[in-house]
């Protein structure tokens, strides 16, 4: 069994195809006291386990003979929904943790016949996670939380995707550092939300470039706002190009940039 092909198939998330093609029929799986039996059993438990959870392997060793596999995994789970009932810690949306596997394969005819699993708690002994954001997947989805986080005003969720000296140029603005672009939007929410809705990203490891639409919308009266006035119920609208460079998974800096015409400002229905 190649198990470099058994770790892409499982990290692609398609149960089905996995299980189909790397498990002997009456296969056994064993965690603590978890038991099941078959590709039917193994499947329905997959589908329950990846319920608003991407699971993801990071071997880290490797072990092998003809009958045996070996590995010790740090597991990542990315939560595509919110999960506070997850069986390792509770995730929301976007977030995710790093659980130390132990796993034990019995082959047979170069599938698994068997499959025994220990685990230590979440982030216990793990090596260093995969960085927050970046062009996989998991963390593309990241980025869409940390602007639903940015629209919904949770300082704190939304900061935990800055470096401490983060640049944020805003124009003719720069606010320098975490706690600057903490304190410059909570000052700015008190009267007018931003909302953001991201059109389309390109991402690597080194930074992302998003299209977003941000939305103004006043909710006391705001003359002197920065963009446009603004009565309470009014907001405005333009398209923005925002590029954010990336420094271990997170935010060093942004920049934006004006994309089209601010859109006449609209009363609340």
């Amino acid at each position: 069994m190649d198990y470099a092909r058994y770790v892409q198939a499982f990290n692609s998330g398609d149960d089905a195809r996995l299980v189909r093609e790397f498990f002997t029929d009456d296969v056994i799986f064993q965690s603590g006291p978890r038991l099941m039996q078959g590709k039917e059993e193994l499947l329905r438990f997959l589908d329950w386990a990846h319920d608003g959870i991407r699971e993801i392997i990071r071997a880290q060793v490797v072990l092998q003979d003809e009958q045996h596999i070996f590995a010790e995994i740090d597991m990542d789970f990315h939560a595509t929904l919110d999960k506070p009932d997850f069986l390792f810690k509770p995730l929301r949306k976007g977030e995710f943790t790093t659980v130390k596997f132990f796993v034990l394969y019995y082959l047979r005819d170069g599938k698994v016949a068997h499959l025994k699993a220990a685990t230590w708690p979440a982030d216990v002994g793990v090596t260093k996670p995969t960085p927050r954001l970046g062009a996989s997947l998991e963390q593309r989805q990241a980025f869409n939380d940390y602007t639903r986080a940015f629209s919904n005003a949770e300082f704190e969720r939304f900061s935990a995707y800055y470096t401490d000296d983060v640049v944020c140029e805003l124009g003719a603005l720069t606010l320098n550092g975490k706690n600057g672009i903490v304190d410059f939007y909570r000052n700015m929410f008190r009267t007018v939300r931003e909302s953001l809705s991201v059109h389309r990203i390109i991402a690597d490891d080194d930074g992302i470039a998003a299209d977003i639409s941000t939305q103004f919308t006043a909710i006391e009266d705001a003359a002197d706002f920065v963009i446009a006035p603004l009565r309470k119920g009014e907001s405005i609208r333009r398209r923005v190009f925002v590029h954010y460079l990336l420094r271990d998974g997170k935010i060093a800096h942004i920049k934006v940039a004006r994309a089209g015409e601010i859109l006449p400002s609209q009363p609340a229905n």
